[in-house]
């Protein structure tokens, strides 16, 4: 069941654009103007990062979020599903570097 919600999770924004407020700022929106990095590391904090925005794009909520942070906390497995996220946006940064090698 877990790996059917994970997936639900990493699918949904394709689906379906999330609509704008006026409030939004485009500058904010375009928080990855590229893929490329200088190094791995950077690569990965970038990782890390489109993993967070994807998840607050999908639960806005803030208190909602912070259950589901002391869920997963406690929960092993939820952690390494987070890390399985970071690590599949890792792959697509280093695709996009061509893996930092000249």
């Amino acid at each position: 069941m877990k790996k059917y919600y994970l997936t639900l999770l990493i699918t949904l924004p394709l689906l379906a654009p999330l609509p704008l407020s006026a409030n939004d700022k485009v500058a904010e929106d375009n928080y990855v103007p590229s893929l490329i990095t200088e190094t791995p590391y950077e690569g990965r904090q970038l990782a890390i990062k489109l993993v967070r925005k994807t998840i607050g794009a999908i639960q806005t909520e803030a208190a909602a979020k912070h259950r589901v942070r002391a869920k997963y906390a406690e929960d092993p497995q939820l952690l390494m599903n987070a890390a399985e996220l970071v690590a599949i946006e890792f792959k697509t940064i280093a695709i996009a570097n061509d893996y930092w090698r000249n």
